[in-house]
């Protein structure tokens, strides 16, 4: 297919991305051979390890020292410093994992079967990530989101020279009614949006430090992870956190979507598009954490901002998934989209409303190409490491 703008380039994302429908790789190496190699040409993170020591040199003699000369014995109360700095854990939460139900009953079809599956403990993100916590990891690395990366003519072939600037895909919402059937006509790509320019030109991110960072494609969102120490979660991982200890719930906090006549999670209240009542007192991305915990402690696990997952997508993959620990299929298919691998979004957004997107369910499923950031697309991070007790 023959790419007309640099815009349909970027907005390679599905209608199914926004509208309900009717090997375990981990990196870019499962893409097809023609997107491994756009792929690598705009993904280029330089990773380099220094490992150093220092080795133990031990002198010996044959004489055995005079009694005055031998060090004074050890006190036998004396015990070694095995403290260790477990500071990393202040900002997750330990998941025991086991096994739950994964997918729904009557959902979309992507979702089912029902199936209960089994994973291992494993340490997760209170939070989504922040931009101040991204701005650590850009700064420290020098890191340049796709996003803010000029195109290579090489691969947008066709295209005027003027229209390859860096920008992303953000979110406007239309002045009057319009139909649902048309993703485009509230999504725009915007030249200059990124993660430090949310709207475009002339928007920051200053008094929004602690608002989850977006504009974050899975290719930033994998690098600011593995730079930290962790990883992005397995799709399975992230609905058993989800669903903090509930079985079969249909909302991360039990049966009612507003307990008491309170909104639980920061998504679409009015009608979507154009009009949003902000009954949940936010218009776009909230802080992270305005919200209630889910039983595992966990904050903004429905609504702020759809996170990424480590898995490809496909829609028929729980019919003949693992029952422990998977890791996703070994490659990525969508009926809508055939020749686009996707990876899996969960969680929902801002922009999730009941009569349009309910991606704020533990069991929803959303997909996204993996070189794609959008203005309500963020991740939370993974840690393998051992239990509290342990």
């Amino acid at each position: 297919m023959r790419i007309q703008t640099v815009a349909n380039a970027r907005l390679r994302f599905s209608r199914r991305f926004h509208v309900p429908p009717g090997q375990t790789t981990r990196a870019s190496d499962a893409l097809p051979a023609r997107r491994k190699q756009n792929s690598a040409r705009q993904f280029i993170v330089a990773w380099t390890t220094i490992l150093g020591g220092l080795g133990s040199f031990v002198a010996t003699s044959n004489d055995a020292p005079a009694p005055s000369q031998r060090p004074a014995a050890a006190r036998s109360d004396a015990r070694p410093d095995v403290r260790k700095d477990n500071s990393w854990t202040n900002d997750m939460v330990w998941i025991r994992g086991g096994a739950f139900w994964m997918g729904s009953t009557g959902a979309n079809p992507d979702e089912q079967p029902l199936h209960e599956v089994t994973v291992n403990g494993f340490w997760m993100d209170k939070t989504e990530v922040t931009n101040e916590q991204f701005e650590k990891f850009a700064r420290a690395t020098g890191f340049v989101t796709m996003a803010e990366r000029k195109p290579d003519p090489k691969d947008f072939p066709g295209v005027s020279p003027e229209k390859l600037v860096p920008g992303s895909v953000v979110f406007h919402p239309p002045e009057h009614a319009v139909s649902l059937d048309n993703h485009y006509l509230w999504w725009k790509w915007t030249p200059g949006a990124n993660w430090r320019h949310p709207e475009g030109p002339g928007s920051d991110i200053k008094g929004r430090e602690k608002h989850p960072v977006v504009h974050v494609c899975w290719f930033d969102a994998a690098a600011c992870a593995k730079w930290a120490g962790k990883r992005l979660p397995t799709e399975a991982e992230w609905e058993c956190a989800s669903r903090g200890g509930l079985i079969r719930k249909p909302y991360v906090w039990g049966e009612e979507q507003t307990p008491n006549g309170k909104w639980r999670a920061n998504i679409w209240q009015g009608r979507f598009p154009g009009e949003n009542t902000e009954a949940d007192g936010f218009r776009g991305t909230a802080p992270v954490a305005s919200f209630a915990p889910n039983g595992y402690g966990l904050y903004d696990m429905a609504g702020n901002v759809w996170e990424w997952c480590d898995d490809w997508y496909r829609p028929d993959y729980y019919a003949h998934s693992p029952t422990k620990n998977p890791q996703g299929p070994p490659e990525s298919y969508d009926p809508d989209e055939p020749g686009v691998p996707k990876k899996v979004l969960r969680g929902g957004s801002y922009l999730c409303s009941d009569v349009y997107c309910t991606g704020y369910r533990p069991s929803a499923r959303m997909k996204s190409s993996p070189d794609t950031g959008l203005s309500h697309t963020g991740f939370r991070c993974v840690k393998d490491a051992p239990s509290p007790a342990n």
